[in-house]
């Protein structure tokens, strides 16, 4: 297709050179398809850029309304530090295999200091948040859940650049990045929470405490001794009252 159609002849975004399903790379060269690994990875990284602006953007509806504590503020720099790394990752990802002499370190190009950087940011925040002991279930703060989905996201990419890496098609330092990025985007996630006084909610259910099956006294086993009384579970002794398992005592 070499000419615009009419709807978007003016347009500063559309040019319609995708229309065929192909997409170009930076510094020229020949356009690949649209779901080629390559356009996929940087698209997931993308996706994991959107997913922090959602951090991003409740943590500055808190800040209109007043409730951004000092905690919270500092999370929001993190975050967007983090967005503008992202973009050096896409930049490599999306750069034409023959002209990576081109790229620039810390612009187009991920690097080793990029890697320290992340290591810091996590170490620091890991001295100061305490660690679950356990897999732990996203959700209980906006933020949190935004943070921990743009976690995900750049799990995915990391899967999605292990591919192009082993057809030598990623640069040295871009899955170490990714991987300690999401390292620390889940231990944002709990700092997120910390200051906002929530508690990360453990992914297993405690263990119910067993019933003693024998030797146990009537009030330890549901029931209540004499005149009646409620017992722990919410059951009476006497008069029929129905218990947890919905059968009925009977009364001595």
């Amino acid at each position: 297709m070499t000419q615009r159609r009419p709807g978007i002849r003016d347009s500063a975004v559309a040019t319609g050179r995708g229309d065929d399903g192909t997409t170009g790379l930076l510094f020229g060269g020949e356009r690949v398809a649209k779901d080629d690994a390559r356009t996929e990875a940087y698209g997931t990284i993308d996706e994991a850029v959107a997913a922090l602006g959602l951090a991003r953007a409740e943590l500055a509806m808190k800040d209109q309304y007043g409730v951004l504590t000092p905690a919270l503020a500092g999370i929001g720099d993190l975050v967007l530090r983090f967005q503008r790394e992202l973009f050096v990752v896409g930049a490599e990802l999306a750069t034409n295999p023959e002209a990576r002499d081109r790229l620039r370190d810390g612009e187009t190009r991920v690097t080793e200091p990029m890697v320290a950087g992340v290591e810091a940011a996590l170490a620091d925040l890991e001295a100061r948040v305490p660690m679950p002991s356990e897999f732990v279930v996203p959700g209980e703060s906006r933020v949190s859940a935004s943070i921990e989905l743009a976690r995900t996201v750049v799990r995915r990419a990391e899967r999605r650049v292990v591919g192009l890496e082993r057809q030598g098609l990623a640069g040295t330092w871009t899955v170490p990045y990714l991987n300690r990025l999401a390292d620390f985007l889940w231990v944002l996630a709990r700092a997120a929470e910390a200051a906002e006084a929530r508690d990360a909610r453990p992914a297993r259910v405690a263990p119910r405490t067993r019933r003693p099956r024998d030797g146990g006294t009537a009030a330890a086993r549901g029931t209540a001794s004499g005149g009646g009384a409620a017992a722990p579970e919410g059951t009476a002794s006497g008069g029929g009252a129905v218990t947890p398992e919905g059968t009925a005592s009977r009364g001595a």
